[in-house]
């Protein structure tokens, strides 16, 4: 019988530096009994040379070989419409499909033939499912980058410094949004020596903020309560508009704002206006990690793009951290795939079950 065969593409989306699988990978699914392609010069941007997916038993093989033989197809992010158009009938794509932004890709690759398999459907609530989880992976990665990024543009000191020239006061971070990347955010700020204060929809992410040693704001919308599979629910506009009148205090005098609120699939909520931002002292940083094509958290904020306004706060829209740290955040998600294949394949064989909860809720996009 033969192995199952699967291939990680070169991801060509501007800017992507991120590798579905690395080396240490291939030696996992080696041992899992799965055949492993990489499409030439897939890890480069993430510092990984094809001889090293030769050495722990890939085959390095240029894309039209790469769709010819492959079972499964990986990619991290959804795949452009030429790759999209070379995938065939009875083949297995497994990435970050985005299936809520982009319904016609899955469901144009469903009539075709093409099964999907998108990791981010997975419900954060299934604890059999936490070594598969590649949104959570990946917003450690960028919640510790967005903390840094944030240290970086910040012309003080995080700490507080005691010095001959006299003492210099610690940073007063926020954090708007105690979720993963939220909490990474504050875990690395406080490591970095700033006072941290954070604010979360959810009430019950009190613990997990106090637990990391910030401070948890009580600020709360009328019905703030969590949402569905482990992310906050989408506050109604009359929520979010009292929402930001009470935060705005908090966050016109803070050194440093992280946002980090998102709805998977929505446009993420406004959380920093721009009169609020207008009050903001000069020299103060603000990071939205939340900036995307569909807006973000902070009214003017661009992905990929850094502004100083003419009060002199810095507006950083951070649309793409986690390729910004690629060789990590790449390692971290391969792990993911690793878990996920090790679910699929079963006596050499992939089986795509979806009575299996698992498996059900990840081909949920554009195949029911």
């Amino acid at each position: 019988m033969a192995n199952v065969t699967v291939a990680a593409l070169r991801e060509r989306a501007p800017g992507e530096r991120r590798v579905a699988l690395v080396p240490e990978a291939v030696t996992l699914l080696h041992r899992a009994g799965i055949d492993v392609l990489v499409e030439t010069g897939a890890g480069s941007g993430a510092w990984f040379a094809d001889a090293d997916y030769t050495d722990a038993g890939a085959t390095v093989v240029p894309p039209d070989e790469l769709y010819l033989r492959a079972d499964v197809v990986l990619c991290v992010g959804p795949p452009d419409q030429e790759t999209a158009r070379a995938l065939r009938a009875g083949q297995t794509l497994i990435g970050l499909l985005e299936p809520l932004r982009q319904p016609a890709l899955v469901q144009d690759l469903y009539r075709r033939g093409v099964h999907t398999v998108s990791l981010d459907l997975l419900p954060r609530t299934l604890s059999r499912a936490q070594s598969m989880d590649a949104l959570t992976s990946q917003a450690n990665v960028a919640g510790y980058k967005a903390a840094l990024l944030a240290a970086d543009s910040y012309d003080r000191f995080f700490p507080m410094l005691t010095t001959a020239a006299g003492t210099m006061r610690p940073a007063q971070v926020l954090v708007l949004g105690a979720g993963v990347a939220g909490l990474q955010a504050i875990a690395t700020a406080r490591r970095l020596g700033a006072v941290v204060s954070a604010y979360d929809v959810r009430p019950e992410s009190r613990g997990e903020v106090e637990s990391l040693g910030a401070r948890f704001l009580d600020v709360r919308s009328p019905q703030g309560d969590a949402g569905q599979g482990g992310y906050a629910r989408e506050l109604t506009p009359e929520e979010q508009q009292a929402q930001r009148a009470a935060l705005e205090a908090h966050i016109a005098r803070s050194d440093v704002v992280i946002t980090t609120a998102q709805v998977p699939g929505r446009r993420p909520p406004l959380l920093v206006s721009a009169a609020v931002l207008e009050r903001m002292q000069s020299g103060a940083v603000v990071v939205d990690l939340g900036a995307s094509d569909l807006g973000g958290n902070v009214e003017g904020s661009e992905p990929d793009k850094t502004q100083v306004l003419d009060n002199g706060v810095t507006v950083i829209g951070a649309g793409r951290l986690p390729s910004a740290m690629a060789t990590a955040a790449s390692t971290a998600y391969a792990r993911n795939l690793v878990a996920l294949l090790r679910h699929l394949v079963r006596d050499g064989e992939l089986v795509l079950d979806p009575a299996d909860e698992i498996t059900g809720a990840l081909m949920g996009g554009g195949q029911s």
